[in-house]
């Protein structure tokens, strides 16, 4: 029996159901209650930003090490806060790809062994199709629609044709959106994570200063890159020590944003065409 058929079986005919959700994907180690598929009754997390600054990025060792660490307590915060005891969770679902291996094994092992010591279902969930579900957590929108994923290591725009039905339209073809940010963020000396401080260091700055344009990003391939423009980021800053940091800062962060909404117009409008 397929995990969702469990679930099916599991919640037929409660009132409230109540899934206990782990994420453990990379650095941050988080859990979560959340009634109905709607309301988020908690959301606890536990950072390691401050571990892995002085690396200047995240170490997947120290990361597994640590969710190992500190996810019990976690979940237990999360339950607390939500103000269930564990007799009233109806399943666990927990992040199951994609992600640091030793990281989503953090998660996974210890998901299973509290579903077989609960006696719940366990679901083995996607983190790309968290991120374009939690969307149902903040607005009423409904499939079908075109949604733009762009984090730290992923970069996708992907049709939702149903709740679980999804077709990727076009992604990054090296780096992902928020790898590029933190990279020219490492290269402008600022401190991890980078993206954040980027930002921030943008609003001080030209972003018409550098044309960091790709005739690849501006065509009408649904694809996009990053590479280049990132490249040519960092050759600013190597031939030149006078260089305004701020106008590189907010020039490149215009480029990866145009980018952005470019591409994602673009696919929700070759959708609509047909």
């Amino acid at each position: 029996m397929r995990y969702s058929e469990k679930v099916a079986k599991k919640v037929n005919g409660f009132n409230n159901i109540r899934i206990l959700g782990i994420e453990t994907s990379c650095d941050d180690t988080s859990a979560s209650i959340v009634e109905n598929g709607t309301k988020t009754l908690s959301l606890c997390t536990s950072s390691q930003i401050l571990l892995h600054r002085e690396f200047g990025g995240v170490v997947p060792e120290i990361a597994s090490r640590n969710h190992t660490k500190n996810i019990g307590e976690v979940v237990k915060a999360a339950i607390e806060q939500a103000n269930i005891t564990n007799k009233k969770i109806d399943a666990i679902a927990v992040t199951a790809s994609p992600g640091l291996l030793g990281a989503l094994l953090a998660g996974i092992s210890f998901a299973k062994g509290l579903a077989y010591a609960l006696s719940v279902p366990i679901i083995a969930t996607n983190h790309i199709a968290g991120h374009i579900a939690a969307n149902y957590l903040s607005s009423e929108i409904k499939p079908p629609f075109v949604c733009l994923v762009a984090s730290g290591g992923h970069s996708h725009i992907i049709l939702v044709r149903d709740y679980l039905k999804y077709e990727v339209l076009g992604g990054t073809c090296d780096d992902a959106a928020g790898e590029a940010l933190d990279k020219i963020a490492r290269a402008l000396g600022l401190p991890y994570p980078g993206g954040i401080y980027l930002e921030k260091l943008a609003t001080e700055g030209n972003e018409n200063a550098f044309g960091f344009k790709s005739q690849f990003n501006m065509s009408e391939n649904r694809n996009f890159s990053f590479s280049g423009i990132k490249t040519a980021a960092a050759n600013v800053l190597q031939s030149n020590n006078d260089v305004s940091k701020a106008d590189v800062a907010a020039s490149f962060q215009r480029a990866v944003v145009d980018t952005l909404v470019f591409k994602t117009i673009l696919c929700a409008q070759s959708v609509s065409a047909n």
